[in-house]
């Protein structure tokens, strides 16, 4: 997707692009907007957010030499996405943002309970006769009821499209720590520098054993890849190489599974100003590597952190207008509940008897999972009534939440309280505008008082991503 891009900001003729364009395989891989859904708030506007698919399925066509490039012939391909990344693109383009998402992600997957994230697109399919768009789309809606982030485009890329695409754009240069063998993935690498081919390209993003997170640094492993074959792609031995650009061009849109209505111009013309050093990674929150038990069987998950995913998020796409342009409402007109995700017994009481005394219709006090950050969550429409109570608790984050009732402040673990009268020049709540970090991975949080919130916190995520500069080493 990025190769098609680049040729159109390079200014390409069309005729380059048509090349390009009509090698894709577009596929309905987009609910229609329609209904409820149309009126329900898109947290980032103008802001593209586009699904990255990776999986191991067979493409059409596939020749039993092809298989035999990515050694994985023998065993018949798979349905299930081993890769997701979203690309989240800001209206102006002048930055991007690839959030990772774990596949053994623990989550609710629209129609089938809780199952792992990367069987979203199988059930999908299943439920669909076999069509790959209604595995896509089943995958779409269970990212999005996730996160909160409506995707707005779908890319799928398979094992071999992957190896394809390297070939053809040359060796891809990437720098270890400390030397790494691992016979699962096949990969064998020393430390410092390596020139990658696109077998070895293909073992390093694979490879999960002997990494001290498993799938978490596998992540990281996909996120730097890509940041590092960006830069190579931006380059001008690629963009200025007529012949290598043909050859990759054609690998790429050979490989390419998108939905329907992708407009790669459009989105070219919107990063049209983006530079690999604005290229941020970043995973969503999660508390651990637990083994819960599912139907007698063991099995190996990543809790995803959902009290934590708001703010998150909020801190990827920013404050909306609706909130900014909207002054605050009148304490008296504010009706509101507090729910204490602290960790200290109590504390629901407490805020509520500070915001009442400020004038606040305050309703019964609750509790909530430990969070480790205050949150204002409001529904839209709310925004006024949520300004009023951020106004009031300096610190907390105000945060759209659909699935709110009213305007709800959960107290999190920060320490944020609601301010009194010698509080009055207290600043105003932080506006986080950029991913959190990846966080370490922590043992499951144990029970604790119900007032006191469910749980012990994880570990903080700090803000900001990761930037992979030029001759970043990883593990």
């Amino acid at each position: 997707m990025l190769v098609g891009l680049l040729v159109v900001m390079a200014g390409y003729a069309a005729t380059s692009y048509q090349r390009f364009s009509g090698g894709v395989t577009r596929v309905d891989a987009i609910s229609p907007r329609d209904g409820g859904t149309d009126d329900e708030v898109d947290l980032d506007g103008t802001a593209q957010n586009i699904l990255l698919v990776g999986d191991d399925h067979r493409p059409a066509g596939a020749t039993a030499e092809d298989l035999a490039k990515i050694s994985t012939q023998d065993d018949g391909g798979a349905e299930n996405t081993d890769t997701m990344i979203v690309l989240h693109v800001p209206a102006d383009g002048a930055s991007a943002t690839m959030i990772s998402f774990p596949r053994d992600s623990w989550v609710p997957v629209p129609g089938h309970g809780e199952n792992k994230l990367n069987a979203a697109f199988a059930l999908g399919k299943r439920d669909g006769g076999g069509d790959d768009a209604a595995g896509a789309r089943l995958l779409v809606q269970t990212v999005e009821q996730l996160s909160g982030l409506r995707i707005d485009h779908y890319v799928r890329v398979s094992l071999l499209g992957f190896y394809d695409v390297v070939e053809a754009l040359g060796p891809v240069e990437v720098c270890l720590n400390q030397a790494v063998k691992d016979r699962w993935s096949g990969v064998d690498l020393p430390a410092g520098v390596s020139s990658l081919d696109a077998s070895q390209a293909l073992a390093f993003v694979r490879q999960r054993h002997g990494l001290p997170r498993g799938d978490l640094d596998r992540q990281v492993r996909q996120q730097y890849f890509l940041s590092m074959e960006a830069r190579q792609l931006l380059s001008a031995g690629t963009l200025l190489n007529p012949v290598k650009l043909g050859r990759v061009l054609d690998a790429v849109s050979g490989s390419m599974e998108t939905d329907a209505d992708l407009d790669f111009v459009q989105l070219a013309g919107q990063l049209r100003h983006l530079r690999p050093d604005a290229i941020t990674s970043a995973t969503i929150p999660v508390l651990g590597t637990p083994t819960i038990r599912v139907g007698g069987s063991a099995v190996s998950i990543v809790q995803v952190d959902f009290a934590a995913m708001p703010v998150f998020v909020q801190g990827l796409v920013g404050l909306p207008a609706a909130y900014t342009d909207t002054p605050a409402a009148a304490p008296s007109s504010t009706q509101l509940v507090v729910t204490n995700g602290s960790g200290r017994g109590g504390a629901a009481a407490e805020a509520s008897e500070g915001l009442a005394s400020l004038g606040f219709d305050v309703g019964e006090p609750g509790s909530a999972d430990v969070t480790t950050t205050t949150t204002v969550r409001y529904q839209a429409g709310s925004e006024g009534a949520a300004k009023a109570v951020v106004e009031a608790v300096p610190g907390a984050v105000p945060v759209v939440d659909p699935s709110a009732t009213g305007v709800t402040l959960v107290l999190g673990t920060d320490g944020v309280a609601v301010r009194t009268g010698a509080d009055a020049a207290a600043p105003e709540a932080p506006v986080l505008d950029a991913p959190a970090s990846d966080p370490p991975a922590s043992s499951v949080p144990a029970a604790a008082p119900e007032e006191a919130g469910e749980g012990t916190p994880a570990p903080s995520p700090a803000p900001g991503g990761t930037t992979y500069a030029a001759g970043a080493c990883i593990n």
